[in-house]
Order: C-alpha cells, then structure tokens, then sequence
C-alpha cells in the first residue's frame, strides 16, 4: 500500500472523513469495543503517516541544503569505479574495441567485430569435446566454512596457476547496474573441486587480463549457467573471451526442463535452497555480508555438480532415443553445440539516432493521451519529454549512473504532464511519482529520490520545463559545457572522458547551432578537462616528502628523509627509534660523513609537499632538473639517492620546465655536435656481409644512400603488414622500396617486414608495441640481439603533456598498464644524504623521464626513434674534463630550471652550485669493495 500525501491541509481532510466515517458505521453495526478496537487502528495508522510525513519533509529540506548548482555530489561520493585506472567500455558515443589477436600469418586486417578467438572456438563446434569429466571421485553437497577472497595482483596470478592446472572448472559473475551507466562486474566467482574462489573484481579491476589465458583456453572446460550475458560482460570489462563451455541452462533447454533457472537445479538437484532476490544486493560493498558470501559461493560452488548429472542425463537420453541412426538427435552433442555458439557472442555498445531519442519515444507511445496508463501526456509536451531524456542520457554518462537512477521514466511522465512552475515543485513532482512506483530506483539499495544528480543540477531541469532552451539539438553542448567547462562542476573520469574529447551525438540530420562560441567554450573546456584528468592520473597520490629525521650517534642532524628509509636502518638494525611522531632515527654506527662536511646543508632542511615554482599543494609530479637521459649514465657517486635535483612541480610548472629542457637538449645537441635522434638505420649483415645483424646509426644523415630513416621505416613495415594486399601497387612498390633501403635491397619477405617493425625499439617499448598493436613477435629474438647495443643507450625523455593529451585524447591516456608516480616510487630520492648506510630500494625506472611516459602510450611518438645522445653526451664530458665536466653540466641545467620557472618554493639549501657528490660507507649496497665482494 502506498500513501501519498499532498500537503497539510488534504491530509487533515482525509483524516477527518476516515475517522468520521468509521464512526458512523460502528454507530450501527458494532459494540462500543468494536468501536474502540477500530479507533485505535486507525489512529495508529495516522500516526505512522505523520511519521512518514515528517521523515519525507527532513529528508526535502536536507537534500535542498545540501544542493548546490555550483558543486557535484561527484566531489564527495567516492565510486569504486572511479578507482579504475582503464576502461575498456567507456560512456561516450564510440563503439567497443575488441582485443585484437594477430598471429602474423596474414597481412589482412581482421574486422573490428571479429572475435579474436572465432578459430579455436569453430574447431570446437566442428570437432566438439564430449567427454566431459567434471568431478572427480566422490562428491560432497555439504558448502565448507573456508573459501579463497582473492584481492591482491599476486593472489590472482596464484588462482591463474592453480586454474591453468585444472581440466574444469565453474564460474559466476555479480553487476552492478544502477550506480553505473554501463554497469561493471564487481564479483567473480570461480569453483574448482577442491575450493572457492571470490574474485574482488573491484579491486583488481586493471590486472584482470592476468585471467586472459585461462579461460581461453580450449582444452579447459568452463561451467557457466545462463552464459549469455556473463561471457558479454567480461569482454566488455576485462577482455577477456571464454573458450570451451558447457552452459547448464543450454543443456536444460535440450532436456526441456520445466524450468531452465539456477535456483530451480539447485532445488532439483542439489536440495540447496537459495535467496535470489540477493542478486539485487549492492556488490559494490566491502566487504560483503556473511550472507551475500553464501549467496555468491553457492552460484558457482554447485554448478560442477549440476553439470555432472545433466550431461549423465543427456547421455541416457542419446541411449533411449530409438529413431533411426540418421535422424537421431543428440542431445550432449546439441547441448555442447549451443554451449559454445554462446562463447562466439560479441559484446557491442547500445546505438541510437540521437542520446535518449529511443526512451523518449517509447514514453511517448505509451503516455501520450493517457494510452495504456493513468498518466498522460500531452502533444505539446512531447518536446519537453525528448529534452528530458536526452538531458538524462547525457548526464547518465558524465555521471557513471544508469538513466533509472538520474531521473525515473516515470519522473519524466510526471514533469511533462505536470510542467511544475519552480524548482521546489520540480522536486516534489519527481518524489511523489517516484514514491507511487515500485520501479523506482528508492527501492533499490535505500537510494533517495529524487537522485543526487537532480539534486546537484535541478537547475537543467528547471530550464528545460521553462522552455528556456529553444531546440533540443542546443541542449548536449550547452549541458556538457555547463558541467564540464571552465567553470564545470563536474569531476572528470575515465569513463567519460572519451566523451569530452571526442564529443559526438550523432547530429547526422540536425545541425547544431554554431552561435554563442560553442565552438570556442568547447575547445577550453575540453582542455581543461584534459589537464583535471592528467592531474588525477599522474600527479602524485601520497606526500613525497615525510620529513623524518635520522641523527647520527652523536646526536647529530644528518637529514630528513622518509619513512622507508628508516624501516631500512631498523629492520638490520643498524638503528634505533628516538621519536614516533614524526619518526626519528639514532644511527648505531659512525657515518661515512656529514651532510656539512660536503657542502650539502639541503639535506638537513625539511621540505613541503608544494610546487617549487609556484606553490601549488593540490597536486605536484617528480621533476627530474637533469634529464634522465643523461643522468642515468653519470657515475654511481653523482647520481645515487642524491634528491637535490628531483623536485615538485605541479601540471603547469611541470610544462613550463620540460618545454625548457627540451629546447636546451636541442641546444646541447648542435654544441656538442651529437644528435638527439637516429637519423639512418641500416641492416649491416646485408650492407657489409657480415656474420650477424645489427643496426648502424647515420647520426648525420650525410649518406642518403645509406639506410634509412627509423620512422619511415616502421610506418612502411606497418603499413604493407596491414594493408600491404590492398594498396595500390604503385603505394605498395614505394613502401618497399623504403624498407629495402634497410635491407641493402635486396627483396623482403614478411618476416623482414616483421623485424622492421621493431627496429630501434627498446625491450620495454617493444613489449608496450605488442599490447597495443597486438604485432606478432616470433621474429623478434633476432631483432632483440640486433638492438642489445642500442637500446643500453635508448633512454628517452618525456614529452609534452597536456598538449599531448589533447592531442591524441584518450590514445594517449587510455590504453596503459603505467602509473608514473605510484607510492612506491615517489619518495625514492627523498634521503639523498652522505650517510654510509640506507641505499634502498632502486630509484624511479630511468624510461620514466620527467615523471613522465605519455610518449610511449602513442605510436607516432615512440616511432621517434631516440639514439644514444645522452650515453655519448656523459662520455664526452668524463673523457675531456672528469668528473668536473659532469658537475659543470649539472649547473648549466639547474641555471635552465630556474631561468625557465623562476621558482619561489624551493627548500631551504637548494642552489644551482651544489656538488652532487656522495661517498658510501660499509654498509651501502654501491659501495665498490661491497660489490666486487658480491659479484
């Protein structure tokens, strides 16, 4: 029953004739007991309505409080989503990418909606697999107390191992749909017959392709019941394909069951009896409830079980069937068959004309005039109803909601029908239609109504009902450039920044109108989404600098440093703890020297976690002054742990900075007569005959019939690799001749191409190359011994970011294992000292430049092809003046630093003539007694 109450005085009303007549018809057929019993009931009933009254009337104040145009619930509602470094699915207009496989046997490219494993799972139905064994010995019905929670990386390669060892075994999956546009799996559950396993996909959402192989895997069988949406939904968020299945619903189907539902066969045949009415339970929560874990192993734990007596079942069943051997049915065989049609299913992204366009019309039919329901709609509210529901769309996506929860269909009846005249009337409308409906998302996980999207952008709502946007087609810019733009409200996410920076809805037969510089506001809104983005991804995500101290037995100040450092003293005992809060350390032995022994008074100074150059706390990246390209070939004494040339810089800085030192590489390049990049490459086994491959740099470029440029040389190998059957003969026989320059020219097969593709790469590259490009590397051995060499010299910097990023949008972002400035890493030269101890875990990845490595997630800028520059720069400088010339250069590049950012921040200590110098004690692992010892 559902009690819907207008305002005070229709409640006092109805309360009045309730009471009035219950009176009367006790008057004359009841006893004065009667009488009361019912007075009672019904002032009991009052009582609860004034209660809910009042609960609903707190609940609209607090909520119009707490809403604000200028602010997004976004800002303080964590969603776990939004902890996912990469999505595969995201919220724009753009079609689903399929994982690509390319075993390099043929130079056509497949489709897009080609499943990558369509071959192996065809030899399965062409050449089906029926001895199935799923258990083995003796089975028990009881569910054990102990299953595996796997939220780790290592806990899932451990689970990959053990299922790669297994001939079968079964799986379940848990969504989440109504916080999602999208929806995402928050659970995966996996049975062997030995264990459970509950896979918190939430947490390793980014390391779930660890998987991958497992369950494609031909000669594994997977147990599924009801497959259809499971093997969509695990392509559509981890890439991963199901290969080999047996679907216990599929073998119902054949066996016609009178009904095909898991809770029917567990009933059935397990005797277990379950609640499925948990499988609308939020998944999303950590941790679960004792009884969703029960709920969650049951689906799975069963099905290996089930599957065993249904597939005996079909055997008996293909043994009684009678007719004659042609005409006979097999029903494993079909139940097999259907199994595996299920895994060629490709998950696709929903498409319409025009966002929302296919809701609106459906209200439409079903409202207009009041057809089919109470409600109605009027023919001059229809435009109101699209506006509504592409307004809806649109924020569903900027928002990662379903459109249920933004705003019900049957809100958007009520407003259209109702035109309420003032944002408090909007409000009611949208909870008293969703209050009278089962549908609405407040009865799903105690969710409020109206939504918090409403809440934070009542405002849109308002002027769609007051016809203050005339066209519809105005709506999608002028919204996204409102929750988005220079003054936006709205977080950016990886879901729905593939939405900003390639914003299409679709206006194939409309026109959006070009007035009031949409154009323009887009452009600076897309940019400063962009840069919101890079700061979330790649801006440090803890303090750098920790500012405990260690003490030198004397009870000396040695420096600041940061907790690991300390951990490293005591854990070999090598120290003792002074302080905890900060912490502090007292050496338990003689230092090799003291900070002011060595001119080094910046090690003893505590730092902030700000940009250096202007102050920025928000957020900052690790700056290295000194380009790792160079850096990384100083000798072990003028570059270990020493922090004085690793500094923070916010976004803005970070740009200002590298723009600079990229200039003065270039600068450093004509002055020393070395170039920055490769400009020729040549395969010499064929220039010169000699025994084995390798690669020779023109670093002048004066030979120009000698090799070949490194760009062109890749871009030639990957386009005849690709398109090569296809192109013009004239286009192709140009390519050629570009990649026979490598050669000597001599003529190429495909393998050459192969080899071409990979030239000048570096291992590192070459492995990012093969996850993006899915290039086949089975020619790659060679190609590796050929770049050993070279690719001990490739150390590349960053380049620009922000610029990049808006660029190449999501490309540069979107499709990376990387994380530049993970915790792990971001504090590893905050105790540069001269202490003789603490050498600790490696620095920073010397690749990672800058604390950057956008460049490597884009084809066009890792095809650069940088050359030994900087190997050769640190020779140069140590051969003609020592290691003077080195300590010379480093000031030269600190003096481009703060020329180019002018900083204001720096800590105390820091200046362009420090020495860099260190020396390491007993107990440091580079001190080179130690390591001759080791080696």
């Amino acid at each position: 029953m559902y009690i819907l109450v207008l305002n005070s005085k229709d409640f006092q009303d109805l309360l009045r004739e309730t009471l009035t007549n219950s009176l009367r018809f006790e008057d004359t057929h009841m006893e004065v007991g009667e009488r009361v019993k019912i007075v009672i009931t019904v002032a009991s009933l009052v009582a609860a309505t004034v209660l809910v009254v009042a609960e609903y009337r707190r609940r609209r104040q607090r909520r119009k409080q707490s809403s604000s145009p200028s602010s997004c619930y976004l800002h303080s509602e964590l969603k776990p989503q939004f902890g996912f470094k990469r999505v595969l699915a995201d919220n724009s207009y753009s079609g689903f990418k399929h994982l690509k496989l390319d075993d390099g046997s043929s130079s056509i490219e497949k489709p897009s909606n080609c499943h990558p494993y369509e071959a192996e799972i065809s030899v399965l139905l062409e050449n089906p697999q029926l001895e199935f064994d799923f258990l083995r010995g003796d089975y028990s019905l009881e569910l054990s107390d102990s299953y595996v929670w796997v939220e780790t990386e290592s806990q899932l390669k451990e689970l990959a191992e053990t299922l790669a060892k297994e001939e079968v075994f079964a799986i379940d999956t848990e969504q989440h749909s109504l916080r999602s546009f999208l929806g995402f799996t928050a659970l995966i559950q996996i049975s062997t017959q030995d264990e459970d396993f509950l896979v918190d996909t939430i947490a390793l959402h980014d390391a779930m392709s660890i998987l991958r192989p497992v369950f494609s895997n031909p000669d594994i069988c997977k147990v599924f019941h009801g497959a259809d949406n499971d093997v969509l939904w695990l392509q559509r968020d981890f890439h991963i394909y199901v290969v080999n299945m047996f679907d216990t619903a599929k073998a119902c189907e054949v066996l016609s069951k009178p009904q095909r539902s898991l809770a029917y066969l567990l009933e059935a045949v397990c005797g277990v009896a379950t609640n499925k009415l948990l499988q609308r339970e939020d998944w999303r929560q950590r941790p679960l409830s004792e009884e969703m874990v029960q709920y969650a192993r049951t689906d799975a734990h069963y099905l290996l079980y089930i599957a065993d007596k249904l597939t005996t079942e079909l055997r008996q069943r293909d043994t009684e069937d009678s007719s004659s051997p042609d005409d006979k049915f097999h029903f494993l065989l079909e139940a097999s068959r259907r199994s595996n049609m299920t895994c060629l299913q490709l998950y696709t992204k929903e498409s319409e004309d025009f966002p929302g366009n296919a809701a609106a019309s459906s209200l439409i039919y079903r409202h207009l005039n009041g057809h089919g329901d109470h409600s109605s709609i009027s023919l001059d509210a229809k435009e109101l109803v699209r506006e509504l529901c592409a307004w809806r769309d649109l924020m569903a996506r900027i928002h990662d909601e379903s459109t249920r929860y933004v705003l019900s269909d049957q809100a958007i009846v009520a407003l259209a029908s109702k035109q309420p005249a003032t944002t408090e009337e909007i409000y009611d409308s949208i909870a008293q239609a969703d209050l009278a409906t089962e549908s609405s998302p407040s009865l799903s996980f105690s969710v409020q109504s109206p939504s918090a999207v409403i809440c934070s952008h009542l405002d849109d709502v308002y002027q769609m009902t007051q016809d203050k946007l005339a066209k519809l087609d105005a709506i999608l810019p002028v919204v996204l450039e409102k929750c988005l733009g220079t003054d936006g409200t709205c977080p950016v996410s990886v879901f729905n920044y593939s939405l900003l920076v390639n914003f299409k809805t679709k206006l194939t037969t409309r026109s959006a109108p070009k007035q009031n510089g949409h154009k323009n506001n887009f452009k600076q809104f897309t940019r400063k989404a962009s840069r919101d983005l890079f700061v979330k991804k790649f801006s440090c995500k803890a303090p750098v600098y920790h500012n405990c101290r260690i003490y030198a037995n004397d009870g000396r100040l040695l420096c600041y440093c940061d907790r690991r450092k300390l951990e490293w003293y005591m854990n070999r005992g090598l120290a003792k703890l002074v302080e905890e809060d900060p912490p502090a350390i007292m050496l338990l032995f003689e230092p090799k020297g003291r900070p002011e022994d060595e001119g080094n008074d910046f090690y003893i100074q505590t730092k902030k976690n700000i940009c250096v150059g202007c102050g920025e706390g928000n957020h900052y990246l690790r700056y290295r002054i000194i380009p790792s390209c160079y850096r990384v070939h100083f000798p072990e004494h003028l570059k270990s742990h020493r922090s004085h040339d690793i500094v923070l810089l916010c976004v803005d800085c970070h740009e200002v900075a590298h723009a600079a030192a990229e200039r003065y590489k270039k600068q450093i390049a004509t002055e020393f007569g070395i170039p920055l990049f490769v400009r020729r490459v040549l395969d010499s086994k064929e220039a010169q005959g000699a025994s084995s491959s390798s690669v020779e740099y023109e670093s002048t470029g004066d030979s120009e019939d000698a090799g070949v440029s490194p760009l062109h040389l890749r871009t030639a190998a990957m386009a005849l690799l690709r398109h090569g059957n296809r192109m013009p003969s004239s286009r192709r026989e140009e390519l050629l001749q570009t990649v026979k320059m490598y050669y000597g020219g001599r003529d190429i097969s495909e393998e050459d191409l192969e080899r071409a593709l990979l030239i000048g790469l570096s291992p590192h590259e070459r492995r990012k190359f093969e996850r993006k490009k899915g290039v086949s590397l089975k020619h790659s051995t060679e190609v590796t011994h050929m770049d050993k060499q070279e690719n001990s010299n490739n150390d590349t910097d960053a380049n620009g970011f922000v610029s990049s990023v808006e660029e190449h949008g999501e490309e540069a972002l979107g499709g990376s294992e990387k994380d530049t400035n993970e915790e792990s890493s971001i504090a590893a030269d905050d105790s540069g000292n001269g202490l003789s101890g603490g050498d600790r875990a490696p620095e920073l990845n010397d690749t990672q430049c800058n604390g950057n490595t956008l460049h490597q997630q884009n084809s066009k800028l890792s095809l650069l092809g940088h050359g030994p520059h900087g190997k050769q720069i640190v020779e140069y400088l140590l051969k003609e003046h020592g290691e003077d010339g080195v300590r010379d250069f480093c000031q030269r590049w600190r003096q481009v630093f703060v020329d180019s950012v002018h900083p204001r921040h720096l800590p105390g200590g820091w200046n362009v003539s420090h020495s860099g110098r260190r020396d390491f004690g007993e107990f440091s692992v580079y001190n080179p007694t130690k390591r001759l010892s080791a080696g």
